[in-house]
């Protein structure tokens, strides 16, 4: 063994540097940054000689690098940049400030483009002789292609700004991509909500659609059956035996109405519901069922009401309500009457083939759904 030694130091690549690699020739290989130079297209002054993929490309590693800020991803990069553009057959990292005058000036159309491309590019590719979508199989035998439509928020944290006479109007850049929205939070905050499609089983992405405060989410839930749509036609799925989770922010009467059509589980916000006779004479009745989790504290006594109208439209829906005894801090869902935590779960699955016990476990455990059966 010969071990040689120098005075001089050797910056080391970063350790994300090797998976960038990966994914840039799977895109490379595949087409996928070519149709992205060729399609995408946003015409702008002072951009230079940059073209919409020098900047995507940043994008693509400022995502892949895990890093917590720009500014330290581009502090890692910059010894490297050279070798990191060309494996996007570019010659040039764009700087900071350029990247940050594309992303503020960037327009809706060119951002669907590149939805639209992803999603068809998705679509060109056969599934694999297993189907790869996976299945659900309910307690009457039948399987049913699940699809997750998620809303999430995310806090922009802002300092505060000196206001005084002499001083102009403080202007935050944040103001154009966040707007006040509730994050559970006395104090005020700016937020962003992002909705996410994908297939539950093969964790296939879909789409993603962000928008400031609390977003136009009826606008973004129909985005998202639309790219559902797509998927069953490509693939000759039935739309019949396909089931939404929805993320809880879809849990009124009025949007239920927009996924006619499919089968869906969601966490209900209608809490008027639980004053409805038919609600009501229920809960004087045994439950149903008792559900717990192994790995959670909380046990809920679930009661099946079927056929309840929702909503000021009405739209009869199959509504579980599950309750448990309240804690000493107030619960971050639910409605709390009489020491009594309330939960409801709206769905239309079929009873014989779903029992509440299923409906409740279907939401509560959305990210990891494993089992092919439901038992």
């Amino acid at each position: 063994m010969i071990i040689q030694t120098s005075a001089e130091s050797v910056l080391s690549a970063p350790s994300w540097f090797g998976e960038v690699v990966l994914i840039a020739k799977h895109l490379q290989k595949h087409g996928v940054l070519a149709k992205i130079s060729e399609q995408v297209r946003f015409a702008r002054k002072r951009f230079g000689r940059y073209d919409v993929i020098d900047f995507l490309a940043v994008l693509f590693g400022y995502a892949i690098s895990g890093e917590r800020t720009l500014e330290a991803f581009y502090k890692r990069l910059q010894p490297f940049a050279v070798p990191f553009m060309a494996l996007f057959d570019r010659d040039r990292l764009p700087s900071r400030s350029a990247l940050s005058r594309f992303l503020a000036a960037l327009t809706e159309a060119p951002v669907e483009a590149l939805r639209t491309m992803f999603l068809d590019d998705l679509l060109a590719r056969p599934l694999t002789s297993d189907k790869q979508t996976g299945s659900l199989l309910d307690r009457m035998g039948n399987a049913w292609v699940v699809f997750d439509i998620d809303g999430t928020r995310e806090a922009a944290r802002q300092r505060a700004l000196p206001q005084t006479d002499d001083l102009p109007p403080a202007f935050r850049r944040l103001d154009d991509v966040c707007a006040p929205g509730y994050r559970g939070r006395k104090r005020g905050q700016v937020v962003r909500t992002r909705t996410t499609i994908s297939q539950a089983h093969s964790y296939q992405w879909l789409g993603s659609v962000g928008n400031r405060g609390n977003g136009r989410y009826r606008e973004e839930l129909r985005k998202g059956l639309s790219a559902i749509g797509r998927y069953l036609t490509a693939y000759q799925l039935e739309p019949s035996r396909t089931l939404l989770r929805l993320d809880g922010q879809y849990g009124t009467g009025a949007v239920l109405t927009d996924v006619a059509g499919f089968a869906f589980v969601t966490r209900g916000k209608e809490y008027s519901v639980l004053d409805h006779p038919l609600v009501q004479a229920r809960l004087h009745l045994p439950a149903d069922q008792v559900q717990q989790r192994p790995e959670s504290q909380t046990v809920r006594t679930l009661y099946d009401c079927p056929q309840i109208p929702v909503g000021h439209e009405g739209e009869p829906c199959r509504v579980v309500v599950a309750t448990h005894p309240a804690g000493k801090k107030k619960s971050p869902v639910g409605v709390t009457r009489a020491g009594v935590v309330y939960e409801l779960f709206f769905t239309n699955l079929p009873q014989q083939a779903f029992t509440a016990c299923d409906v409740v476990e279907l939401y509560l455990h959305r990210g990891a759904l494993r089992a092919s059966a439901l038992r």
